[in-house]
């Protein structure tokens, strides 16, 4: 939709002017001088007042909004068109989700999968300009979404992240790799994982150290996130009398997952509760900000011959009732 602007808005300032003449206008009226002297007007005191007598101040009317017209049309009124040309230093981003048993543990609210998930979501909803890609893992890992710009797929992939999708354990080297394999041959200016676990390595091939140092020599930079509160946390164990809660100790490999991240130029973050959890995704979102170059085009229209024809159109209204209807005869 176009926009509308004045090439000369100074030119407004003359509106000012419509004040002092209607000022003068009404002052003008009450000095007028009768043509005929009479030493009463008893006569004319139940005289209505005739049409004429009204139609007189339409001629002032007309006066002023020709005025209006031609100040609109001085002041150069133009509609313009914009078109933005983007250009973007994109950002590649791999979360890579810890889905094992343990994730299922009650510090965060509902469970730290769930929290995970959603708030998730919220950094990529953050990010409209990078593409994203989500690879999940326990005793193995796969990919769950490649790299992608549409985030309402991902974020729909993200919701179909649940326990039991793979076989139980934490294999967070594998979760490295399996994140290294999808954004290896990325062409953008950076090149990032973010690794959210609350374990520690015991399942899988691949050493979570030798999985940092592969993404190292790709330039790809990664955050670890450590997930669980301090000491211990609640968790769901079924029994004969159904799901009871119990407390189990948290345990976290923070060496492996600061040196990690010390490696390739990331950072280690603890999220200990959800808005904690929120907290590292909006400094993350802070670090790594996609750089965006915007060219705006304009094309300008010059709309002043609508103002100009209604001037016109208003003085010759003007003089068309002044020399018709409202003719003066000497």
């Amino acid at each position: 939709m176009p926009d509308y602007l004045f090439a000369y808005p100074r030119f407004l300032l003359l509106l000012v002017l419509i004040i002092p003449m209607i000022v003068w206008y009404i002052l003008k009226q009450k000095k007028t001088v009768p043509t005929i002297q009479l030493s009463t007007l008893q006569g004319f005191g139940k005289a209505k007042t005739s049409f004429k007598n009204i139609l007189k101040h339409i001629i002032f009317a007309f006066r002023i909004i020709c005025f209006s017209f031609l100040v609109l049309a001085l002041a150069r009124p133009q509609s313009t068109n914009n078109w933005q040309n983007v250009s973007t230093e994109g950002i590649d981003i791999i979360i890579s989700l810890d889905i094992s048993g343990s994730m299922l543990a009650q510090d965060f609210h509902p469970d730290r999968l769930e929290a995970g998930k959603t708030i998730a979501a919220e950094f990529i909803n953050n990010r409209p300009n990078d593409r994203m890609g989500l690879v999940v893992f326990s005793g193995k890992s796969f990919t769950q979404c490649p790299l992608t710009t549409d985030h309402a797929v991902l974020i729909n992939l993200f919701k179909g992240i649940k326990f039991g999708l793979i076989e139980d354990g934490t294999a967070i080297g594998e979760g490295i790799a399996t994140a290294i394999n999808r954004i290896k041959d990325s062409n953008a200016k950076s090149k990032i994982i973010i690794l959210l676990t609350d374990g520690v390595n015991n399942s899988g091939s691949i050493a979570p150290i030798t999985a940092a140092e592969i993404a190292k020599t790709y330039g790809i930079r990664i955050y670890t996130i450590g997930v669980g509160s301090l000491g211990q946390a609640p968790y769901p164990v079924p029994t004969a009398f159904g799901t009871q809660m119990q407390m189990i100790k948290v345990e976290i490999d923070e060496p492996a997952l600061k040196q990690i991240a010390q490696m390739t130029d990331g950072k280690y973050f603890r999220a200990t509760n959800n808005e904690k959890l929120r907290e590292i995704y909006k400094e993350i979102d802070k670090l790594e900000k996609t750089k965006i170059a915007v060219k705006e085009y304009r094309k300008y229209k010059e709309e002043f011959l609508p103002f100009v024809l209604l001037a016109a159109l208003s003085l010759f209204l003007e003089l068309f009732l002044k020399f018709t209807i409202l003719k003066k005869i000497p």
